[in-house]
């Protein structure tokens, strides 16, 4: 027998914070695998980053954009949209079109050097026209929805508790730390990257991540 009470509850008191840890680590994980792939909200970052033009803004207001909708997801809208069918194949769909317009308006920029011109010139967005920009390639994208709010959400969603917001926390945590990280990089490496070769190098590779999201969410659709 334990020589003292409190003895008793430190197995489960070690098991419950391993636990923790342990979704906490799983929403982080995931998170961060859905959000390297270059979709469109992460080049509107990388653009404005490079062009240094409203940058913390952009990177703050697609933290929170995020954050709400893995909470959504987390906590049952992921699992009631992925038990309609055809609500779930309009997201297919309408998240394939919506990256298939990204990438043909990227590789019109590499095609013609736009990229460039933007990063050499004034800044020629208000910030209420980029917020709005933003706004748009975050809750007008059905892929988003496809990522964070159903696949990040029927996870998360199998947890319960604390672990369910512990899983929330590590998803947030890597959300934030990806945007700062990528709005910071590409605030720093903007005035080695203004040649126009350059810039359209960026926009190419943009256009081909999206075709290829594009092309995996109508050929390979989310079982």
């Amino acid at each position: 027998m334990p020589s003292h009470p409190m003895e008793a509850l430190l197995p489960a008191a070690t098991a419950s914070h391993a636990m923790l840890a342990a979704a906490a680590m799983q929403g982080l994980l995931l998170m961060a695998g859905l959000i390297l792939a270059i979709g469109a909200q992460n080049a509107l970052v990388l653009r404005q980053g490079l062009a240094r033009q409203h940058v913390v803004p952009v990177v703050a207001l697609c933290i929170v954009s995020d954050w709400l909708l893995s909470a959504a997801g987390v906590f049952g809208f992921g699992a009631w949209i992925a038990r309609q069918p055809t609500l779930m194949e309009a997201f297919r769909f309408g998240g394939a079109l919506f990256l298939l317009w990204c990438a043909l308006q990227a590789a019109r920029r590499a095609s013609q050097g736009e990229g460039a011109l933007m990063a050499t010139a004034r800044p020629t967005a208000t910030l209420g026209a980029t917020l709005v920009a933003t706004l748009a390639v975050t809750w007008l994208n059905p892929h988003v929805y496809l990522d964070t709010v159903v696949l990040l959400g029927g996870v998360g969603a199998r947890h319960a508790g604390a672990a369910r917001w512990a899983f929330l926390a590590g998803a947030c945590a890597a959300s934030a730390l990806w945007f700062a990280l990528l709005g910071a990089g590409a605030m720093a490496a903007s005035r080695w990257l203004r040649h126009p070769a350059t810039w359209r190098a960026i926009d190419a590779g943009i256009a081909l991540v999206m075709l290829g999201v594009a092309a995996q969410l109508l050929w390979a659709p989310p079982a």
